[in-house]
């Protein structure tokens, strides 16, 4: 039994698939087969189970796997303080939704750094799920996810579960995010009824497959489930919002570094739609100094807009 196990363990459980796991570390499937058969035969239980759902932890295997992940982490903190004898390099990883307050709380940490010293730093846009997943094999260190808070309970039991801390960043209601020229940019408030009309833009990977106790959303006013494109990179957003004036957008507020330039505007709605951004990180880790540096940058960008010269 050694780490090199662990992260098979971990990777597999993280894809929900052997092939897809096995594509990841770029090695064949068979070896990666025998390698997670030979770490159950070591510990005398099988870790995984394969269901309808795919290759799913069996109840074993969930305690194997949180452990497997401490260890991990641990030695992951022992390498770091070799390299902070050795050498000052600038670490920082972060999976995080599209949201351009947070962007900006990266611009002003990276801006902070010692841009002529050596850096390494990861920064990945994607869903909650995916964020969650990311954070637990150890490929960020830290996670920034967003819920609806009605859903707040089955997402701080399902942190639990995966051993998370989590600390709240901002609780803010999603505005409409539409061109000057779009029809109704000049009102404000804007009934969301209206927008039925014109062409939704949308994350195609906001959903939460894994959160099976998350109830449909009903159809809300303001969606339009039959005009709608869906998009996957948030800086297209804006090209399609400033050059389709007749598209719009649910999103957390905006800078106005990002509405100025593309000539967009927000409009509030009387709708329900009050989202949460939660910082994640494992239990046993402990923040880093460029962490901390980040989070100071993350609430001065939040707090340019919330305490700013709008109501949010």
């Amino acid at each position: 039994m050694n780490t090199i196990q662990f992260k098979y363990a971990i990777e597999v459980e993280r894809t929900g698939s052997i092939s897809q796991a096995a594509e990841n570390l770029y090695m064949a499937q068979p070896n990666l087969s025998k390698a997670i058969r030979e770490l159950e035969e070591g510990l005398g239980f099988p870790i995984f189970e394969r269901t309808s759902r795919g290759v799913v932890p069996t109840p074993k295997g969930e305690e194997f796997l949180k452990l497997a992940r401490g260890v991990l982490m641990q030695v992951d903190q022992m390498e770091a303080l070799k390299s902070d004898e050795q050498d000052r390099m600038q670490r920082f990883s972060l999976s995080m939704p599209r949201g351009s307050y947070i962007a900006d709380g990266v611009s002003r940490f990276i801006s902070a750094l010692d841009l002529e010293g050596e850096m390494l730093l990861s920064i990945k846009e994607t869903n909650s799920v995916q964020t969650v997943n990311n954070v637990l094999s150890g490929r960020f260190r830290l996670g920034i996810i967003r819920y609806r808070v009605q859903h707040e309970a089955h997402f701080l039991d399902f942190l639990d579960e995966k051993e998370l801390r989590f600390e709240q960043v901002w609780e803010y209601n999603y505005t409409v995010l539409m061109s000057k020229k779009h029809p109704l940019a000049d009102l404000d408030p804007l009934d969301p009824a209206r927008l039925e009309n014109y062409i939704e833009l949308t994350h195609g990977d906001k959903t939460v497959p894994h959160l099976s106790a998350i109830p449909r959303t009903p159809h809300r006013p303001g969606d339009c489930e039959s005009r709608r494109i869906l998009i996957y990179e948030r800086a297209a957003q804006f090209e399609f919002l400033n050059r389709i004036p007749g598209t719009y957008m649910w999103s957390s507020p905006e800078p106005p570094s990002i509405l100025e330039p593309w000539g967009l505007v927000e409009r509030k709605c009387a709708s329900n739609r009050r989202y949460r951004d939660v910082l994640i990180y494992p239990r046993r880790y402990n923040l880093t100094e460029y962490d901390r540096l980040f989070i100071d940058k993350l609430f001065d960008a939040r707090n340019d807009i919330a305490f700013g010269n709008r109501s949010i």
